[in-house]
């Protein structure tokens, strides 16, 4: 079942409508029936609170005043990781690291003196 703070997608008509938060998952005074108060993630943020079955929070269909309705859970997509770049090796004298570092600095340029001319 999904849990508190758990992101589901909301589709509507079997077309994704929008995402929501679950903030609470509380007992129904119906036997197997839950209040799931949701935080619509939409400008202006809105909660509403569905009375659920627990088959209808784990994404099973359902209807709500007619309309196909269901909840899927949203799972964050893998990384694409990029494999890290060994560290370069330093040179055992520090002098021609000195000499290396000068023979890369650049020029700096300031853009207020290009502004004025």
């Amino acid at each position: 079942m999904a849990h508190e703070n758990d992101v589901v997608i909301i589709y509507f008509e079997d077309k994704p409508a929008g995402f929501a938060r679950i903030e609470d998952i509380l007992p129904d005074v119906k036997k197997d029936w839950y209040n799931v108060r949701l935080l619509l993630l939409q400008i202006p943020l809105q909660t509403v609170t569905w009375i659920l079955k627990d088959v209808y929070i784990d994404g099973a269909e359902f209807t709500m005043n007619g309309n196909k309705m269901r909840l899927e859970p949203v799972e964050c997509p893998p990384d694409h990781h990029v494999e890290p770049v060994p560290p370069v090796e330093k040179d055992e004298d520090p002098e021609k690291d000195k000499a290396s570092e000068k023979d890369n600095s650049g020029k700096v340029i300031s853009l207020a003196d290009r502004k004025s001319n």
